[in-house]
């Protein structure tokens, strides 16, 4: 998806024309001002699409023919995740998002909630218009999974916005980042795996197998975020923030699988009355030095089992996910 930016721009501004007014012949300016150009700011900056990219992989995971999946269906799950972003930064107080401050830095916090929300929505009516390329029957199997996945992501953002790693019972921390990790982020990868695997006229138990492909390769890349968040130097504000907020991830899931509580008990009274900057720092140091080689074997099985599902798959399109794979690690290292 090398003009992917510009793409998502482009099918904004093209299929709105038929699903913006409802009818109604308003002046552009207004579109533009109360959803147009919030929307645009976030879709104009660079990001990693991999969700796009799993489309077209799963396409051909799913043996679909020549030609390649419809361009404006890995769009559209992009929307939904831009949709998530916009959103997800507003409750956790992010101030910065691809490269530029984040969207409730730019716009009313109001404005910011409202276009995010319109990304979470605006793509489901999109799956069955013409230029998405899907029949009225795989539109319908592919819409009903894609509301199903919006409701799960929030019940992973509940989680994540609502436990706090520090009340926890040790036995349970690593349950609930499983859980927040498959909700939030692996049902979001799944619906880009079925999305590839409809479009390609796939079977229900090739579509059901792609899709826990998908969540099981979602899962692996949190795990991958919350590793680089701990261990990368440039984005060690993610990892402050989510040290601040006393958020459940993996560095904390692998700390609690430890023989020996003992370190985990007396980082999390550390992180528990941690108030400045210089002690929430020490807290994520003292975390990455705990759990980063056991998080890296961990993370690398994990891919190896996602690539161990696509036995018999077409080489070249398992090739192609493990190359983006390895995009992806390098990127958050």
């Amino acid at each position: 998806m090398k003009d992917r930016e510009p793409a998502l721009c482009a099918i904004l501004h093209r299929l709105t024309a038929t699903t913006l007014s409802g009818g109604e012949a308003l002046p552009d300016a207004i579109w533009e001002r109360a959803l147009l150009g919030p929307a645009r700011e976030i879709l104009g900056r660079p990001g990693k699409g991999f969700r796009g990219r799993m489309v077209e992989i799963a396409w051909a995971l799913a043996g679909g023919g020549q030609g390649g999946v419809c361009a404006e269906l890995p769009l559209v799950i992009e929307l939904i995740h831009a949709g998530s972003l916009i959103v997800d930064d507003l409750q956790d107080g992010s101030r910065v998002r691809r490269g530029g401050p984040a969207l409730h830095e730019l716009y009313p916090p109001e404005v910011a909630l409202n276009t995010g929300n319109w990304l979470y929505f605006w793509p489901l009516t999109l799956l069955s218009e013409a230029a998405i390329g899907l029949g009225d029957n795989d539109a319908l199997r592919l819409h009903r999974r894609a509301a199903a996945a919006l409701a799960r992501c929030h019940q992973g953002q509940a989680l994540d916005l609502t436990v706090d790693v520090t009340c926890l019972a040790i036995d349970q921390i690593a349950a609930v980042v499983a859980a927040t990790s498959r909700l939030k982020t692996g049902s979001l990868m799944a619906l880009a795996a079925a999305a590839g695997a409809i479009a390609a006229g796939a079977s229900e138990a090739t579509v059901a197998h792609l899709e826990r492909v998908g969540e099981k390769l979602g899962t692996t890349l949190q795990m991958l975020d919350d590793l680089g968040s701990i261990t990368s130097p440039r984005r060690r504000d993610k990892g402050l923030e989510d040290v601040r907020a006393k958020r459940a991830t993996w560095p904390w899931a692998w700390l609690a699988a430890s023989d020996d509580p003992t370190a985990l008990i007396a980082l999390r009274a550390q992180a528990e009355k941690s108030a400045e900057p210089m002690a929430w720092l020490a807290v994520l140091e003292t975390l990455a030095g705990a759990v980063s080689e056991h998080g890296r074997h961990c993370m690398n099985a994990h891919f190896d089992e996602v690539l161990s599902l696509l036995s018999g798959a077409p080489a070249a399109a398992t090739a192609d996910l493990a190359a983006e794979i390895a995009r992806l690690r390098e990127s958050y290292e």
